[in-house]
This record gives structure tokens, C-alpha cells and sequence, in this order.
């Protein structure tokens, strides 16, 4: 039982992957379907981003509004990889409605595996890096970083629809299939099933990682900046670098998940950097619990699950005035989201009305 309360939220996580871990097996069983288990891989990379978010917002007190350019980045170095042997290295259709006649050198970075590997990751992680350095070394914090992130995140926006010839504009990178080949239709199981226990692995990486880091003295010190970052300071430690460190970390898991995310959606599009889906990223971590890393995977399955379900039907009209509602009642009534609720606020209901039980019977 100890053993359970000191290590609740490895447990709880342990739970949700064998759970994750069924799933296409059900599947194979013809229990369920395989648009849920897509999605269900899906919410892992959604995961993946959330798990980033909570180590600068919940454990470092950095809010970013801006992580779905990160997330867009490595989603759009993997799709131009996947367009490219769908193409055998030619140029796309639209570079030739855009006027081009040979690859773009950009896109010559992205012709084979290792080097989308790599540029896929390190573009992100460098444009965080650089970005990270020079704000953080000025010592600017709280909402003037969130708007600068915005703005950022923005920029980056119009950018890719304004370089059309190159990125397809609004449309993106359509009609690519995974790593694995294509993943539709019954005949295509088995790709499907690979690539989603791929994800599922690259989930649990990203957790066991981010969990090792924040019970070690990294993580004891991302506290203390949240906590006193002017006492830090003072205490002899570069926290300009321990910040930029795990900003370029929470951006090399979002351009990580993005990657996947490509492989399981078949297209990528600006839409998926745009402020508000940067913004809905911040809403999965604040439902699920901050400064925790399960919360952030809670919220990111639980929004996007109720998404799912909420986004048809009668509730197609109104789901993002619920999500929205939930969102303001987390922030209102319940600051350290589910993992808050079940953790601090029903024990401590619990005690309230042991404590009276016993007054009374005194």
C-alpha cells in the first residue's frame, strides 16, 4: 500500500499503457474499430506535447503559448520526408502550379530517413534554443513571454501561407502514407498496429525520461524557479540555462510528436500551429494537473476523448463551449486539475468529515 501512495502517478501511468496496450488487440479481436485505435494513437502524441508543457509550465512556471509551431515543424520534416517517397524525390504537384521546376533545397534536407530524423528534431530544438537564450538571459517571464511566444507562433503562420510554392499554403502536405505504408482499409491492419505501439514506446521514453528528471536535482531546481526564481538567482545558479535547457526539451518532444502524429493523420497543414491549437495544448495540462506529467496525460486523453465524442451529433454545435466550460471550472474551482481533485481535495474532504464525525461522537 505504501509502496502504491509513493509511486501513484508511475502506477496510474503503468495503468493507462496496459490499457493503451490491449487496445489493438481488440481490434484484431473485431471489438472495436480502427478509427479508434487511430485516435487513440493520436491523443499518445497529444500526450507527448502535454508531458513537454508541464515540465516549463507546471514544474518551471513558464507558460508557452507557442508549441504548436514546434509540434507543426517536426509534423511538416516528416511529411515532406513521406511526400518525397511518395513522389520518388521529384517535386510535388503543387511546386509545379507554384512556378518551381526543381526541389527546393529545403526540401533536398528531407530526402532521406536519418537526415529527417535529424533536421526534423534539431530545427525545432535550435529555433527554441536561440529563442530561449536571448529571452531568458533578458530575464523576461510570465505573460510578455507567453506573448512573445504568440507572436512567434503567428509569424511563423503567415509564413507558411505565404510561401505556398513551398508549403502548399493553407492545404499543407496532403496524401502521404506512415513509415510503414499506408494504414486505411482492413487489408492495412498491421501497419496501423505497428505504428501505434511505436507511439505507444516513444510515450513511455518521454515519460520515463521526464520522470527521471523531475525527481533529480534538475527537477528540484525547475521547482525552486517556479517557486523563487529571484532566490534561485541569488543562490548561485545560471537559471537562464536551466530554463532554456527544458524549454529545448518541451520543444524537441512537441516536434517529436508532431513527426508521429503526420504518420497516423496523412497530411499536415499551418492549422496545426495556429494560436489556438497552441492554446488548447495549455488547456490539456491545466485539466489534467500541473506540475504532475500524468495530469498532462490525463488532460490531453480526456479533452481530445470528449472531442471525439462531443464533436458529433446533437453536441456538434456547442462541444467547444463544454470544453471551454470545463476549462474555466478547472481554473476556478480546482487549480490542481483531476490528479489535484482525486490526490489533495477528496482526502482532504474525507478528514474534514472524519474530524466532525468524531466531534460529534465526543
Amino acid at each position: 500500500m505504501k509502496l502504491i501512495k509513493k509511486n501513484g502517478y508511475n502506477v496510474c501511468f503503468g495503468i493507462i499503457v496496459i490499457i493503451l496496450g490491449v487496445m489493438p488487440l481488440l481490434l484484431q479481436a473485431d471489438m472495436i474499430k480502427s478509427t479508434t485505435v487511430l485516435y487513440l494513437a493520436k491523443c499518445m502524441c497529444f500526450a507527448m506535447v502535454a508531458i513537454g508543457l508541464d515540465l516549463i509550465w507546471g514544474y518551471t512556471g513558464i507558460l508557452s503559448l507557442g508549441h504548436g509551431l514546434y509540434f507543426a515543424l517536426g509534423a511538416y520534416g516528416m511529411g515532406m520526408y513521406l511526400k518525397l517517397q511518395a513522389t520518388g524525390g521529384k517535386i510535388t504537384d503543387f511546386m509545379q502550379v507554384g512556378g518551381l521546376t526543381e526541389l527546393p533545397a529545403v526540401w533536398k534536407m528531407f530526402r532521406y530517413l536519418p537526415n529527417t530524423l535529424i533536421f526534423m528534431l534539431l530545427i525545432p530544438g535550435a529555433l527554441a534554443g536561440i529563442l530561449g537564450y536571448f529571452i531568458f538571459k533578458s530575464r523576461v517571464k510570465g505573460v510578455y513571454f507567453s506573448i512573445i511566444s504568440q507572436a512567434l507562433t503567428w509569424a511563423a503562420y503567415s509564413l507558411f501561407i505565404a510561401l505556398s510554392p513551398y508549403t502548399n499554403g493553407n492545404v499543407g502536405i496532403t496524401e502521404i502514407k506512415s513509415l510503414f505504408g499506408s494504414i486505411k482499409g482492413p487489408k492495412n491492419q498491421g501497419n496501423l498496429i505497428t505504428l501505434f505501439y511505436v507511439t505507444l514506446v516513444m510515450l513511455i521514453l518521454i515519460y520515463a525520461l521526464s520522470r527521471f528528471l523531475v525527481t533529480r536535482k534538475f527537477g528540484k531546481l525547475l521547482i525552486a524557479i517556479r517557486d523563487g526564481e529571484n532566490r534561485t538567482y541569488f543562490s548561485g545558479y545560471c537559471v537562464s540555462r536551466y530554463k532554456n535547457v527544458v524549454y529545448v526539451l518541451s520543444a524537441v518532444y512537441a516536434a517529436l510528436a508532431g513527426a508521429l502524429f503526420v504518420n497516423l493523420n496523412g497530411s499536415v497543414t499551418p492549422t496545426q500551429m495556429t494560436i489556438s491549437t497552441s492554446v488548447t495544448m495549455v488547456i490539456w495540462v491545466a485539466i489534467g494537473g500541473r506540475g504532475t506529467l500524468i495530469g498532462a496525460v490525463i488532460g490531453a486523453f480526456l479533452v481530445n476523448l470528449c472531442e471525439y465524442n462531443l464533436s458529433s451529433g446533437s453536441l456538434v454545435e456547442i462541444w467547444q463551449y463544454i470544453i471551454g466550460a470545463l476549462f474555466v471550472i478547472v481554473i476556478l474551482f480546482f487549480k490542481g486539475g483531476i490528479v489535484g481533485i482525486v490526490t489533495d481535495q477528496i482526502p482532504a474532504l474525507i478528514r474534514r468529515k472524519r474530524r466532525k464525525s468524531g466531534r460529534e461522537e465526543a
